[in-house]
């Protein structure tokens, strides 16, 4: 049997004719040296393959000696770290446009919320104003998952009881999933807290059930299950070993096939039709995932449903108890003076609408640097609210400088994505865009003892 004819080769189209050329030229003198796949019962395999002619004493070529090295391993890790390196550029630019129109919509948001509790215009122009904050709000959750796929969402985290969050969704859960979808949920008893953001968790519990929703056109079962399962070196998730919080969302759907479970994360890939969907709703869940220091797994078969599993870190504490909150109101007294920062006057002039409105006096200042020499004199200072990401000196590094100088003044970092590097955890944020009734809840928690 010649060379070429052997089941390896003949069974890999083009083979053949490849080996061919090859022996034709390395029976002329020249060592030959290719990469090749070839279709083997395992599967196709890459091969570094090379063909090298042995000379007799007298000079003549005696034979061929192919040797082929088995690179698919180093192959595939090297397609890995392009993908990995794209969706990290394509994070770093998501990541900042979003956070420009966090800047953008802070203001809108603010403003429509203003004109809205005060009840101006005809009902006609209400309409118009509470379509305008419907537009603003669906523009806030693009955002949002534009941050999560980026992992550049602010995250407040904190000890989350994931059964008692779930259970508190189930009422929005059923009316998304419609009449046609039975819904299930199941929590292990007694399971410990979860490290997470509650809000972000919600957006990625919620974004899980419209998927599964879409697909069972026809209807279906949605289960939502709770538990722990210990994780040992080689699992799924690649995640370290250790116990974590494995909540599972598992529908009774069209299904995928592998290539398209494998592009599910990938952002703007969907399966959805034009206009029926952004492409981001599960990369947002798998970025809150690797931000949280969990994983996303999935499993899919066509015909058979999808069941997607978020893994969540254990907390070492207690979820706290809820803590009943407060409402814009109209104050009746001054509530002390905010020194504001913020180097977007749009943004600036907005807070500072909502905290007058609260009952602040409001101190604004346009720069870091500017609210240090503030803070450095003898000028009245309750609370310090500041933006993060601002020219020169940042609102974390003007937040630690006012600690330093004035140890009772309460500090709130308002910010449209923040890295979590070098940022203390006890330090307090807001993320934009807000309503005043967010920034009243923040600031009450800031004076709660």
């Amino acid at each position: 049997m010649k060379f070429w004819e052997t089941p390896w080769c003949a069974g890999t189209p083009r083979m053949p004719a490849l080996v061919r050329a090859g022996v034709a030229i390395a029976a002329q003198g020249e060592t030959v040296r290719e990469e090749i796949s070839v279709q083997l019962p395992s599967g196709v395999r890459s091969f570094d393959f090379s063909l090298r002619p042995i000379r007799g004493s007298d000079g003549e070529i005696v034979a061929l000696v192919p040797e082929a090295v088995d690179i698919t391993e180093r192959r595939l890790a090297e397609e890995s770290l392009r993908q990995s390196q794209k969706l990290e550029a394509m994070g770093q630019l998501t990541g900042g446009v979003a956070h420009d129109f966090n800047n953008l919509l802070t203001p809108i948001i603010g403003s429509l919320d203003m004109l809205i509790r005060s009840g101006v215009g005809s009902e006609r122009e209400r309409r118009l104003i509470n379509g305008g904050m419907k537009s603003a709000e669906r523009a806030q959750t693009l955002v949002q998952r534009l941050l999560a796929f980026s992992r550049r969402q602010p995250l407040q985290i904190d000890s989350v009881d994931v059964s008692s969050l779930i259970a508190g969704m189930a009422e929005l859960l059923a009316s998304t999933l419609g009449p046609r979808i039975k819904m299930i949920v199941e929590s292990a008893r007694d399971l410990p807290a979860a490290k997470a953001d509650p809000h972000q968790l919600e957006m990625a519990i919620l974004n899980l059930g419209v998927n599964a929703r879409d697909a069972m056109p026809d209807g279906g079962t949605l289960r939502i299950g709770v538990d722990t399962e210990a994780v040992d070196i080689g699992h799924p998730t690649a995640l370290p070993p250790g116990t974590y919080i494995r909540v599972s969302v598992a529908d009774t759907g069209v299904g995928m096939d592998p290539v398209t479970a494998r592009r599910a994360i990938e952002p703007f890939f969907s399966t959805k039709g034009i206009g029926q969907g952004t492409g981001l709703g599960l990369s947002m869940v798998h970025g809150l995932a690797a931000q949280l220091g969990g994983a996303l797994t999935i499993h899919s078969l066509p015909g058979q449903g999808t069941t997607i599993e978020l893994w969540l870190r254990v907390s070492g504490q207690a979820a706290p108890i809820a803590r009943k909150g407060v409402g814009a109101k109209q104050p009746s007294r001054c509530l002390g003076t905010v020194l504001l920062v913020d180097d977007e006057e749009l943004v600036r002039m907005s807070t500072a609408h909502m905290l007058v409105e609260l009952g602040f006096v409001v101190a604004e200042a346009s720069s870091a640097e500017e609210a240090l020499r503030i803070v450095e004199g003898d000028a009245k200072i309750d609370v310090l609210i500041t933006d993060h990401l601002m020219p020169g000196m940042t609102g974390v590094d003007l937040a630690h400088a006012t600690r330093q100088l004035r140890p009772g003044v309460p500090v709130l970092v308002i910010s449209g994505f923040a890295e979590m590097d070098g940022i203390a955890p006890d330090l307090p944020r807001l993320t934009k865009p807000f309503r005043q009734t967010d920034l009243a809840v923040t600031l009450e928690g800031l004076r709660a003892p």
